[in-house]
């Protein structure tokens, strides 16, 4: 049998469109017929997202995009990235970075989100008889965020073992434990298609630079030593 009609396992990725995201649906273009499942929820960036998505799902070859719209944390609010009345801050200086405590949850975390899209992309894994799903969290370097710690996946994995059909379906977050600018070197190693992937909070044409997702994603790459390929207001 040759290479091209060996059948590979599936892998539903959540896919974003970020910087983090890409590269996880990189290793996952690699490793198994990929399924994108994308979720719009209300947040600022929301088309712009969903555009840098579906063409890094292109570029990768993956079987499927599935774009899913939420409405419930636009209504809810409670975050700087759904409720317009709370403004988004700039990101702190890299010395106020590196001491913020783990405890320190930023006003753009989205009560509970990923929940939400985890809870999605089982209930496709199970239709389309897939037995992974990836997710590009990443606990250290990150924002602070309660559903990026690997405990997490640890419960929500337990939550899928008892509360599903197939019950060996297994969330995969290759990128936890990496830094950021080990994510960008990862990525330009797999040629991941960064050019087409979006991080800023606020911007849609032109990334703001200032936001804490702009100011991690050009540290990131500083560090890595090469040039983040999409446009910014601010550098």
């Amino acid at each position: 049998m040759s290479n091209s009609t060996i059948l590979r396992p599936k892998a539903v990725v959540c896919l974003s469109g970020g910087m983090d995201s890409t590269v996880c649906a990189a290793l996952a273009a690699r490793d198994y017929d990929a399924y994108a499942v994308h979720f719009s929820y209300g947040q600022r960036t929301e088309a712009r997202e969903l555009r840098s998505a579906r063409a890094v799902a292109e570029l990768l070859g993956f079987r499927q995009f599935l774009p899913l719209k939420m409405d419930l944390f636009r209504q809810i609010g409670g975050s700087a990235l759904t409720d317009a009345s709370i403004a988004i801050p700039d990101a702190a200086t890299e010395e106020d970075t590196s001491q913020r405590s783990g405890d320190d949850v930023p006003v753009t975390y989205v009560p509970f989100r990923n929940a939400h899209f985890l809870s999605a992309a089982v209930s496709w894994a199970e239709v389309l008889g897939a037995r992974t799903i990836m997710i590009g969290a990443v606990e250290q370097d990150s924002s602070g965020y309660p559903d990026c710690r690997p405990a997490y996946y640890d419960a929500f994995n337990q939550l899928i073992r008892q509360g599903t059909k197939a019950g060996d379906i297994r969330i995969e977050t290759p990128l936890i434990q990496l830094r950021k600018r080990e994510i960008v070197a990862l990525g330009v190693e797999l040629k991941a298609p960064l050019h087409v992937s979006w991080s800023c909070y606020s911007g849609e044409e032109t990334a703001c630079g200032v936001c804490e997702s702009c100011a991690l994603r050009l540290r990131a790459f500083r560090e890595a030593g090469t040039a983040d390929p999409i446009p910014y207001a601010v550098h």
